[in-house]
């Protein structure tokens, strides 16, 4: 049984205009995402700013309600509970978010933020601040000072410590290291990786640097405008993309050999990302895909097996027989 497991999410948000607020149409953010988290895994969620990646985690976490679709947590349907029916359940979800300044409250020590979940949870600390705080890299002496006292880095620690403090079993990590520079990202990944050597835990990681999600995930899902367009494992989705935007995406990931770097092929997408209030109609990447045809204009496809494991919303994939 997956620790998580989202199955045809769809979120439409109202667009609302004038002194009047009259409705002029809907923005579907997210549309027919479906995704699984298994124990001790991570899943990488990659795209463009702008496809839907965070309103999926909130999805996921319940911090919003699909307009249709729904979530399981660890084979229980979550989606329509109220936020008393969900209390006990967050102590297996938790989320981090992508800026700590803004998700931690200044006027708390780290002491109290950390307490806090406890509290809101009716629970006695099951181990001591200074032990959680040596657990993810910082000194039980931080445990009396308020957030903005921390770096960037420090701070998301922070972030990670109040997340993990409840001992859950899937953590959502929500463009956890964009903001932070490439040598702290690294210890922030590194970081990750070790606490879910330890606890076991399952992570959806979201992110638009496919390096990040290359060094932590286990399994890969590409969204585009909304949707998801491929899915695999790491290692397959690297060596072998089978969507045109998963082919440009991994053709922008810088290489550290400087050999390899000035020979790389890169493919610029043509055009812009479309508007949500008005995606294009069949394949939505059509727009900006070298292979369109007026098929693609028409007809939408559908994730689709390529092989165990990967599959591609396409028409044309690359390796399909």
């Amino acid at each position: 049984m997956s620790l998580l497991e989202a199955t045809d999410l769809v979120r439409r948000f109202p667009v609302r205009h004038g002194l009047t607020r009259r409705l002029v149409g809907h923005v579907t953010a997210v549309d027919g995402v479906s995704l699984r988290l298994d124990a001790g895994e991570t899943l990488g969620l990659v795209g463009e700013s702008g496809c839907g990646k965070s309103t999926v985690a909130r999805l996921l976490t319940r911090l919003d309600r699909p307009t249709s679709g729904s979530v399981r947590l660890g084979g229980r349907e979550i989606t329509g509970l109220s936020e008393s029916e969900l209390r006990p359940l967050r102590r297996e979800l938790q989320l981090v978010f992508q800026d700590p300044y803004s998700s931690l409250n200044p006027r708390m020590t780290v002491r109290q933020i950390l307490a806090a979940p406890y509290a809101y949870q009716g629970l006695e600390p099951a181990e001591p601040v200074e032990e959680l705080l040596t657990r993810v890299g910082l000194k039980a002496e931080h445990a009396d000072r308020h957030p903005h006292e921390f770096s960037g880095g420090q701070a998301q620690r922070i972030g990670i410590a109040r997340a993990l403090v409840l001992r859950p079993k899937v953590v959502v990590c929500d463009e956890p290291v964009s903001a932070l520079d490439v040598s702290v990202q690294a210890q922030i990944l590194n970081l990750l990786q070790d606490l879910q050597e330890e606890g076991g835990l399952g992570y959806v990681f979201i992110a638009h640097d496919l390096g990040a999600v290359r060094q932590i995930s286990t399994r890969i899902a590409v969204m585009y405008l909304g949707a998801v367009v491929e899915t695999a494992d790491r290692d397959t989705l690297f060596a072998a993309p089978a969507h045109p935007y998963t082919h440009a995406l991994l053709s922008a990931v810088p290489r550290p050999d400087p050999a390899l770097e000035r020979g790389r092929d890169r493919i610029v997408l043509r055009g812009d990302l479309p508007s949500p209030l008005a995606p294009p109609a069949g394949c939505r990447f059509r727009t900006r895909c070298p292979k369109a045809d007026d098929r693609c204009a028409v007809e939408r496809p559908v994730l689709r097996e390529l092989a165990p494991g990967h599959q591609v919303a396409c028409h044309y994939p690359e390796g399909a027989r």
